[in-house]
Protein backbone atom coordinates (compact mmCIF):
# COMPACT_ATOMS: atom_id res chain seq x y z
CA UNK A 1 0.00 0.00 0.00
CA UNK A 2 2.89 1.90 0.77
CA UNK A 3 4.63 1.66 -2.32
CA UNK A 4 1.15 2.45 -4.35
CA UNK A 5 0.29 5.52 -2.29
CA UNK A 6 4.00 6.90 -3.13
CA UNK A 7 3.24 5.93 -6.75
CA UNK A 8 -0.05 7.56 -7.41
CA UNK A 9 1.64 10.95 -5.14
CA UNK A 10 4.53 10.43 -7.84
CA UNK A 11 1.73 10.75 -10.71
CA UNK A 12 -0.59 12.98 -9.44
CA UNK A 13 2.19 15.29 -8.68
CA UNK A 14 3.50 14.52 -12.73
CA UNK A 15 -0.20 15.28 -13.57
CA UNK A 16 -0.33 19.16 -11.70
CA UNK A 17 3.02 19.46 -13.35
CA UNK A 18 1.81 18.89 -17.04
CA UNK A 19 -1.31 20.70 -16.07
CA UNK A 20 0.15 23.77 -15.29
CA UNK A 21 2.61 23.63 -17.93
CA UNK A 22 -0.12 23.24 -20.90
CA UNK A 23 -1.82 26.13 -18.71
CA UNK A 24 1.43 28.45 -19.28
CA UNK A 25 2.13 27.45 -23.00
CA UNK A 26 -1.93 28.28 -23.54
CA UNK A 27 -1.49 31.92 -21.82
CA UNK A 28 1.73 32.40 -23.40
CA UNK A 29 0.96 31.68 -26.49
CA UNK A 30 -2.02 34.34 -26.49
CA UNK A 31 -0.04 37.10 -27.96
CA UNK A 32 -0.69 40.69 -28.54
CA UNK A 33 -0.61 39.79 -32.20
CA UNK A 34 -3.12 37.08 -32.12
CA UNK A 35 -5.51 38.16 -29.63
CA UNK A 36 -5.91 41.78 -31.36
CA UNK A 37 -6.17 39.55 -34.77
CA UNK A 38 -9.22 37.54 -32.98
CA UNK A 39 -11.03 40.76 -31.50
CA UNK A 40 -10.80 43.02 -34.61
CA UNK A 41 -14.04 43.11 -35.37
CA UNK A 42 -15.66 43.64 -32.17
CA UNK A 43 -13.09 46.87 -31.79
CA UNK A 44 -13.95 47.92 -35.14
CA UNK A 45 -17.33 48.43 -33.27
CA UNK A 46 -16.25 50.47 -30.32
CA UNK A 47 -14.13 52.78 -33.20
CA UNK A 48 -17.40 53.28 -34.96
CA UNK A 49 -19.53 54.09 -32.42
CA UNK A 50 -17.03 56.34 -30.72
CA UNK A 51 -16.85 58.14 -34.10
CA UNK A 52 -19.85 58.53 -35.44
CA UNK A 53 -20.58 59.76 -31.78
CA UNK A 54 -18.15 63.05 -30.72
CA UNK A 55 -17.71 65.32 -28.36
CA UNK A 56 -15.88 69.17 -28.08
CA UNK A 57 -13.40 69.51 -25.34
CA UNK A 58 -14.90 69.96 -22.06
CA UNK A 59 -17.90 68.50 -23.10
CA UNK A 60 -16.92 64.82 -23.48
CA UNK A 61 -19.52 63.36 -21.21
CA UNK A 62 -21.22 60.01 -22.96
CA UNK A 63 -17.27 59.56 -24.66
CA UNK A 64 -15.73 59.28 -20.93
CA UNK A 65 -19.08 57.50 -19.11
CA UNK A 66 -18.48 54.52 -21.78
CA UNK A 67 -14.70 54.30 -21.22
CA UNK A 68 -15.46 54.41 -17.58
CA UNK A 69 -17.92 51.09 -18.25
CA UNK A 70 -15.62 49.13 -20.41
CA UNK A 71 -12.64 49.64 -18.53
CA UNK A 72 -14.99 48.71 -14.94
CA UNK A 73 -15.54 45.56 -17.33
CA UNK A 74 -12.00 44.21 -16.91
CA UNK A 75 -12.24 44.51 -13.22
CA UNK A 76 -10.45 48.17 -13.71
CA UNK A 77 -10.85 50.40 -10.30
CA UNK A 78 -12.39 53.31 -12.05
CA UNK A 79 -12.73 56.95 -11.06
CA UNK A 80 -14.45 59.83 -13.30
CA UNK A 81 -15.03 63.34 -13.68
CA UNK A 82 -11.33 63.58 -12.32
CA UNK A 83 -10.56 67.50 -13.79
CA UNK A 84 -13.38 67.61 -15.53
CA UNK A 85 -14.64 64.56 -17.67
CA UNK A 86 -11.06 62.91 -17.10
CA UNK A 87 -11.63 59.11 -16.28
CA UNK A 88 -9.22 56.73 -14.34
CA UNK A 89 -8.81 53.06 -14.24
CA UNK A 90 -6.28 51.56 -12.14
CA UNK A 91 -5.88 47.63 -12.51
CA UNK A 92 -3.63 46.01 -9.77
CA UNK A 93 -1.51 42.69 -10.36
CA UNK A 94 0.71 42.17 -7.32
CA UNK A 95 3.92 44.13 -6.40
CA UNK A 96 5.75 46.11 -9.88
CA UNK A 97 5.68 49.23 -11.98
CA UNK A 98 3.08 51.17 -12.27
CA UNK A 99 2.77 51.89 -16.07
CA UNK A 100 0.29 54.84 -17.28
CA UNK A 101 -1.56 54.36 -20.86
CA UNK A 102 -3.43 57.60 -21.76
CA UNK A 103 -5.96 58.14 -24.63
CA UNK A 104 -7.19 61.47 -25.01
CA UNK A 105 -11.40 61.69 -25.17
CA UNK A 106 -12.16 65.13 -27.32
CA UNK A 107 -13.07 65.95 -30.67
CA UNK A 108 -12.41 68.85 -32.79
CA UNK A 109 -15.40 71.56 -34.21
CA UNK A 110 -15.31 70.17 -37.83
CA UNK A 111 -18.23 69.26 -40.33
CA UNK A 112 -16.88 66.17 -41.51
CA UNK A 113 -16.46 65.46 -44.90
CA UNK A 114 -15.12 61.82 -45.12
CA UNK A 115 -18.47 60.74 -47.05
CA UNK A 116 -17.60 57.31 -44.51
CA UNK A 117 -20.85 55.32 -43.58
CA UNK A 118 -20.08 55.40 -39.89
CA UNK A 119 -19.33 59.72 -40.40
CA UNK A 120 -20.38 61.99 -37.65
CA UNK A 121 -23.59 63.69 -37.94
CA UNK A 122 -22.99 65.71 -34.76
CA UNK A 123 -23.63 69.14 -34.63
CA UNK A 124 -23.91 71.31 -31.34
CA UNK A 125 -23.79 75.05 -29.87
CA UNK A 126 -20.51 76.80 -29.34
CA UNK A 127 -19.52 78.92 -26.59
CA UNK A 128 -20.67 81.72 -29.04
CA UNK A 129 -23.88 80.36 -29.15
CA UNK A 130 -23.55 79.05 -33.50
CA UNK A 131 -23.87 75.76 -34.57
CA UNK A 132 -20.55 73.91 -35.15
CA UNK A 133 -20.07 70.30 -36.45
CA UNK A 134 -18.24 67.98 -34.16
CA UNK A 135 -15.69 65.32 -35.87
CA UNK A 136 -13.04 62.70 -34.52
CA UNK A 137 -10.60 65.08 -37.54
CA UNK A 138 -7.35 64.08 -34.93
CA UNK A 139 -7.81 60.56 -34.05
CA UNK A 140 -8.66 60.34 -30.89
CA UNK A 141 -10.97 57.77 -31.30
CA UNK A 142 -8.04 55.40 -32.95
CA UNK A 143 -6.15 56.38 -29.44
CA UNK A 144 -9.98 55.64 -27.40
CA UNK A 145 -10.41 52.18 -28.65
CA UNK A 146 -6.78 51.49 -28.70
CA UNK A 147 -6.59 51.92 -25.31
CA UNK A 148 -9.47 49.66 -24.61
CA UNK A 149 -8.28 46.71 -26.72
CA UNK A 150 -5.06 47.12 -24.52
CA UNK A 151 -6.75 47.18 -21.46
CA UNK A 152 -8.89 44.18 -22.61
CA UNK A 153 -5.71 42.33 -23.38
CA UNK A 154 -3.98 42.61 -20.31
CA UNK A 155 -6.81 42.31 -18.23
CA UNK A 156 -7.30 38.59 -20.13
CA UNK A 157 -3.08 38.14 -19.50
CA UNK A 158 -2.29 39.20 -16.59
CA UNK A 159 -0.29 35.88 -15.66
CA UNK A 160 1.92 37.68 -18.14
CA UNK A 161 2.48 40.80 -16.26
CA UNK A 162 3.10 42.51 -12.65
CA UNK A 163 2.44 45.61 -11.91
CA UNK A 164 -0.29 48.47 -11.91
CA UNK A 165 -1.51 49.32 -14.94
CA UNK A 166 -2.48 53.11 -14.81
CA UNK A 167 -5.12 54.15 -17.62
CA UNK A 168 -6.00 57.85 -18.39
CA UNK A 169 -8.92 58.93 -20.60
CA UNK A 170 -8.08 62.67 -20.70
CA UNK A 171 -10.20 65.50 -21.79
CA UNK A 172 -9.45 68.67 -23.56
CA UNK A 173 -6.76 67.73 -25.46
CA UNK A 174 -7.36 69.87 -28.70
CA UNK A 175 -7.44 72.98 -26.08
CA UNK A 176 -3.96 72.17 -24.34
CA UNK A 177 -5.64 71.89 -20.80
CA UNK A 178 -7.20 68.27 -20.04
CA UNK A 179 -3.82 67.01 -18.88
CA UNK A 180 -3.40 70.36 -16.53
CA UNK A 181 -6.40 69.75 -14.95
CA UNK A 182 -6.18 66.70 -14.18
CA UNK A 183 -3.19 67.20 -12.78
CA UNK A 184 -4.46 69.99 -10.94
CA UNK A 185 -7.33 67.69 -9.57
CA UNK A 186 -4.69 65.73 -7.69
CA UNK A 187 -4.07 63.01 -10.32
CA UNK A 188 -0.80 62.12 -9.18
CA UNK A 189 -2.03 62.34 -5.80
CA UNK A 190 -5.20 60.40 -5.19
CA UNK A 191 -3.49 58.01 -7.49
CA UNK A 192 -0.14 56.20 -7.42
CA UNK A 193 2.55 58.35 -9.21
CA UNK A 194 3.02 56.21 -12.23
CA UNK A 195 6.97 54.64 -12.77
CA UNK A 196 6.82 55.98 -16.56
CA UNK A 197 3.86 56.61 -19.17
CA UNK A 198 3.30 55.85 -22.69
CA UNK A 199 0.93 57.14 -25.37
CA UNK A 200 0.27 57.05 -29.52
CA UNK A 201 -0.90 59.60 -31.16
CA UNK A 202 -2.27 58.75 -35.57
CA UNK A 203 -0.27 60.00 -38.35
CA UNK A 204 -1.19 60.38 -41.72
CA UNK A 205 1.92 60.95 -42.96
CA UNK A 206 3.03 56.93 -41.91
CA UNK A 207 1.54 54.19 -43.85
CA UNK A 208 -0.53 52.11 -42.42
CA UNK A 209 1.32 49.06 -40.10
CA UNK A 210 4.07 51.35 -39.38
CA UNK A 211 5.22 53.27 -36.17
CA UNK A 212 7.74 55.99 -35.09
CA UNK A 213 9.88 56.36 -32.02
CA UNK A 214 12.66 58.61 -30.97
CA UNK A 215 13.87 60.09 -27.89
CA UNK A 216 14.30 63.44 -27.09
CA UNK A 217 12.13 66.93 -27.78
CA UNK A 218 8.96 65.68 -30.32
CA UNK A 219 6.66 68.46 -29.86
CA UNK A 220 6.76 71.68 -29.27
CA UNK A 221 5.86 74.57 -26.93
CA UNK A 222 2.72 76.20 -27.94
CA UNK A 223 2.23 79.85 -26.87
CA UNK A 224 -0.48 82.08 -27.89
CA UNK A 225 -0.55 85.60 -28.45
CA UNK A 226 -2.99 88.49 -29.21
CA UNK A 227 -1.25 91.92 -29.36
CA UNK A 228 -3.63 95.23 -30.06
CA UNK A 229 -1.77 98.08 -31.48
CA UNK A 230 -3.12 101.85 -30.86
CA UNK A 231 -3.66 104.39 -32.37
CA UNK A 232 -5.70 107.96 -33.01
CA UNK A 233 -8.48 107.23 -35.87
CA UNK A 234 -8.87 109.97 -38.75
CA UNK A 235 -10.32 110.58 -42.06
CA UNK A 236 -8.02 108.29 -44.50
CA UNK A 237 -7.80 111.70 -47.00
CA UNK A 238 -5.47 113.17 -43.67
CA UNK A 239 -3.13 110.87 -41.97
CA UNK A 240 -1.05 113.58 -40.78
CA UNK A 241 -3.61 113.68 -38.37
CA UNK A 242 -3.88 110.39 -37.01
CA UNK A 243 -1.22 107.97 -35.57
CA UNK A 244 -2.54 104.79 -38.20
CA UNK A 245 -2.65 101.41 -36.07
CA UNK A 246 -2.75 99.11 -39.71
CA UNK A 247 0.72 100.94 -40.12
CA UNK A 248 1.75 99.86 -37.12
CA UNK A 249 0.09 96.15 -37.53
CA UNK A 250 2.06 96.22 -40.94
CA UNK A 251 5.35 96.75 -39.52
CA UNK A 252 5.28 94.83 -36.39
CA UNK A 253 4.33 92.01 -38.68
CA UNK A 254 7.31 92.06 -40.37
CA UNK A 255 9.68 93.20 -37.54
CA UNK A 256 8.77 89.86 -35.60
CA UNK A 257 10.24 87.85 -38.54
CA UNK A 258 13.31 88.66 -37.48
CA UNK A 259 12.92 87.31 -34.17
CA UNK A 260 14.01 83.88 -35.53
CA UNK A 261 16.08 85.01 -38.36
CA UNK A 262 18.09 87.44 -36.37
CA UNK A 263 18.11 86.86 -32.51
CA UNK A 264 17.33 82.63 -32.02
CA UNK A 265 20.88 80.26 -32.62
CA UNK A 266 19.97 78.71 -36.43
CA UNK A 267 20.20 75.55 -34.41
CA UNK A 268 17.67 75.78 -32.53
CA UNK A 269 14.05 75.52 -33.84
CA UNK A 270 11.67 78.05 -33.00
CA UNK A 271 8.53 79.46 -35.21
CA UNK A 272 6.71 82.73 -34.76
CA UNK A 273 3.40 83.05 -36.86
CA UNK A 274 0.74 85.62 -37.32
CA UNK A 275 -2.52 84.01 -37.88
CA UNK A 276 -4.62 86.44 -38.00
CA UNK A 277 -4.91 90.20 -38.07
CA UNK A 278 -8.06 92.79 -38.14
CA UNK A 279 -8.03 96.32 -37.57
CA UNK A 280 -9.99 99.08 -39.38
CA UNK A 281 -14.27 99.39 -40.71
CA UNK A 282 -13.98 101.51 -44.23
CA UNK A 283 -12.12 102.56 -46.52
CA UNK A 284 -11.26 106.24 -45.72
CA UNK A 285 -11.40 105.46 -42.08
CA UNK A 286 -8.04 105.19 -40.51
CA UNK A 287 -9.37 103.31 -37.07
CA UNK A 288 -8.38 103.50 -33.54
CA UNK A 289 -6.77 99.79 -33.38
CA UNK A 290 -5.71 96.44 -34.91
CA UNK A 291 -5.64 93.25 -33.74
CA UNK A 292 -2.67 90.53 -33.71
CA UNK A 293 -3.13 87.27 -33.10
CA UNK A 294 0.15 85.19 -33.30
CA UNK A 295 1.59 81.37 -32.41
CA UNK A 296 4.91 80.89 -31.03
CA UNK A 297 6.54 77.22 -30.96
CA UNK A 298 9.66 76.19 -29.79
CA UNK A 299 11.62 73.32 -28.13
CA UNK A 300 13.62 74.97 -25.22
CA UNK A 301 12.50 76.72 -22.38
CA UNK A 302 15.02 79.65 -22.95
CA UNK A 303 13.87 79.87 -26.12
CA UNK A 304 10.82 79.90 -25.43
CA UNK A 305 10.92 82.58 -22.58
CA UNK A 306 13.03 84.62 -25.33
CA UNK A 307 10.65 84.84 -27.89
CA UNK A 308 7.61 86.03 -25.74
CA UNK A 309 10.22 88.70 -24.32
CA UNK A 310 10.73 89.67 -27.83
CA UNK A 311 7.17 89.84 -29.02
CA UNK A 312 6.49 92.22 -26.33
CA UNK A 313 9.48 94.10 -26.72
CA UNK A 314 9.02 94.64 -30.66
CA UNK A 315 5.38 95.50 -30.15
CA UNK A 316 6.28 97.95 -27.86
CA UNK A 317 9.23 99.28 -29.87
CA UNK A 318 7.03 99.96 -33.17
CA UNK A 319 4.11 101.60 -30.67
CA UNK A 320 7.25 104.44 -29.84
CA UNK A 321 8.22 105.05 -33.34
CA UNK A 322 4.81 105.99 -34.26
CA UNK A 323 4.63 108.35 -30.97
CA UNK A 324 1.29 105.80 -30.03
CA UNK A 325 -0.20 104.59 -26.99
CA UNK A 326 1.86 101.79 -25.31
CA UNK A 327 0.24 98.20 -26.74
CA UNK A 328 -1.82 95.52 -24.77
CA UNK A 329 0.56 92.11 -25.43
CA UNK A 330 -1.52 89.13 -23.52
CA UNK A 331 0.47 85.70 -23.63
CA UNK A 332 -1.72 82.56 -23.03
CA UNK A 333 1.04 80.16 -22.49
CA UNK A 334 -0.43 76.89 -23.67
CA UNK A 335 1.30 73.17 -23.78
CA UNK A 336 5.09 72.64 -22.86
CA UNK A 337 7.11 71.08 -25.53
CA UNK A 338 7.20 67.33 -25.25
CA UNK A 339 10.20 65.15 -24.15
CA UNK A 340 10.40 61.64 -24.70
CA UNK A 341 12.65 60.10 -22.42
CA UNK A 342 15.82 59.23 -24.21
CA UNK A 343 16.25 56.24 -22.17
CA UNK A 344 12.72 54.71 -21.99
CA UNK A 345 12.36 55.64 -25.74
CA UNK A 346 15.05 53.39 -26.91
CA UNK A 347 14.04 50.79 -24.54
CA UNK A 348 9.93 51.24 -25.95
CA UNK A 349 11.66 51.26 -29.58
CA UNK A 350 13.39 48.32 -29.30
CA UNK A 351 10.09 46.38 -28.05
CA UNK A 352 7.96 47.66 -31.46
CA UNK A 353 10.65 46.16 -33.72
CA UNK A 354 10.71 42.97 -31.78
CA UNK A 355 6.99 42.80 -32.34
CA UNK A 356 6.43 44.65 -35.42
CA UNK A 357 9.84 44.22 -37.11
CA UNK A 358 12.33 46.86 -37.67
CA UNK A 359 11.38 47.74 -41.40
CA UNK A 360 7.74 48.79 -39.75
CA UNK A 361 9.19 50.91 -36.91
CA UNK A 362 10.93 54.42 -38.11
CA UNK A 363 12.46 57.40 -36.35
CA UNK A 364 10.25 60.13 -37.37
CA UNK A 365 10.76 63.88 -37.25
CA UNK A 366 10.26 66.21 -34.57
CA UNK A 367 7.49 68.14 -35.40
CA UNK A 368 6.17 72.10 -34.05
CA UNK A 369 2.79 70.64 -33.40
CA UNK A 370 1.44 70.48 -29.23
CA UNK A 371 0.65 67.87 -27.22
CA UNK A 372 -0.29 68.31 -23.72
CA UNK A 373 0.98 64.90 -22.68
CA UNK A 374 4.14 66.54 -22.18
CA UNK A 375 2.17 68.23 -18.86
CA UNK A 376 3.35 64.12 -17.05
CA UNK A 377 6.46 64.23 -18.44
CA UNK A 378 7.13 67.72 -16.42
CA UNK A 379 5.26 66.44 -13.47
CA UNK A 380 8.66 64.29 -13.07
CA UNK A 381 7.09 60.97 -14.95
CA UNK A 382 9.41 59.80 -17.91
CA UNK A 383 7.37 59.87 -20.70
CA UNK A 384 6.89 58.61 -24.60
CA UNK A 385 5.05 59.13 -27.30
CA UNK A 386 5.33 57.05 -30.11
CA UNK A 387 3.46 57.72 -33.63
CA UNK A 388 0.92 55.38 -35.02
CA UNK A 389 0.52 55.10 -39.08
CA UNK A 390 -3.20 55.71 -40.59
CA UNK A 391 -2.80 56.18 -44.25
CA UNK A 392 -2.84 52.80 -46.30
CA UNK A 393 0.00 52.63 -48.59
CA UNK A 394 -1.86 52.29 -51.66
CA UNK A 395 -4.15 55.18 -50.74
CA UNK A 396 -1.33 57.65 -50.31
CA UNK A 397 0.51 56.18 -53.73
CA UNK A 398 -2.96 56.69 -55.45
CA UNK A 399 -3.32 60.49 -53.96
CA UNK A 400 0.12 61.34 -55.20
CA UNK A 401 -0.59 60.40 -58.65
CA UNK A 402 -3.51 62.54 -58.26
CA UNK A 403 -1.63 65.34 -57.38
CA UNK A 404 -3.36 65.34 -54.32
CA UNK A 405 -2.10 65.14 -50.85
CA UNK A 406 -3.20 62.62 -47.47
CA UNK A 407 -5.65 64.67 -45.53
CA UNK A 408 -3.76 65.92 -42.69
CA UNK A 409 -5.07 65.75 -39.23
CA UNK A 410 -7.74 68.48 -38.19
CA UNK A 411 -9.09 68.17 -41.67
CA UNK A 412 -12.50 67.09 -42.67
CA UNK A 413 -11.53 64.97 -44.84
CA UNK A 414 -8.83 62.98 -42.83
CA UNK A 415 -9.58 59.69 -41.76
CA UNK A 416 -7.72 56.56 -40.87
CA UNK A 417 -7.40 53.38 -42.64
CA UNK A 418 -8.74 51.33 -39.46
CA UNK A 419 -8.58 47.70 -39.76
CA UNK A 420 -4.68 47.90 -39.60
CA UNK A 421 -4.11 50.79 -37.87
CA UNK A 422 -5.86 49.57 -35.03
CA UNK A 423 -4.40 46.30 -35.38
CA UNK A 424 -0.90 47.96 -35.59
CA UNK A 425 -1.62 50.13 -32.92
CA UNK A 426 -3.45 47.52 -30.25
CA UNK A 427 -0.84 44.93 -30.75
CA UNK A 428 2.31 47.30 -30.15
CA UNK A 429 0.96 48.86 -27.56
CA UNK A 430 0.20 45.89 -25.87
CA UNK A 431 3.67 44.71 -26.44
CA UNK A 432 5.09 47.35 -24.88
CA UNK A 433 3.22 47.19 -21.90
CA UNK A 434 3.87 43.18 -21.69
CA UNK A 435 7.70 44.15 -21.58
CA UNK A 436 7.12 47.66 -19.08
CA UNK A 437 5.89 45.03 -16.76
CA UNK A 438 7.66 42.07 -16.96
CA UNK A 439 7.50 40.24 -13.88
Amino acid sequence: MKSISSFARIALSLTLAIGLGLLAKSAAAESPQEWTKAHLQELLEVYKHFHANPELSFAEKETAARVAEEWKSIGAEVTSNVGGHGVVGILKNGEGPILLLRTDLDALPVVEATNLAFASKVKVKDMAGGEVGVMHACGHDVHITNLIGVARYLAANKNAWKGTLFLIGQPAEERGAGALAMLEDGLFKRFPKPTMAVALHCDPNLASGVVSCRGGYTLANVDNVDIIVRGRGGHGAHPESTIDPIIQGAELVLALQTIVSREIKAIEPAVVTVGAIRGGTKHNVIGDSCHLQLTLRSYSDDVRKHLIEAVTRKAKAVAMSHRAPEPTVHIVEGTPSLFNDEKLALRVRGILETTLTKDKVVLGEPSMGGEDFSRYGRAGVPIVMYRLGTTDAKRAARLKDLGQVTPPLHSPFYYPDIEESLATGVASMSAVALELLKP
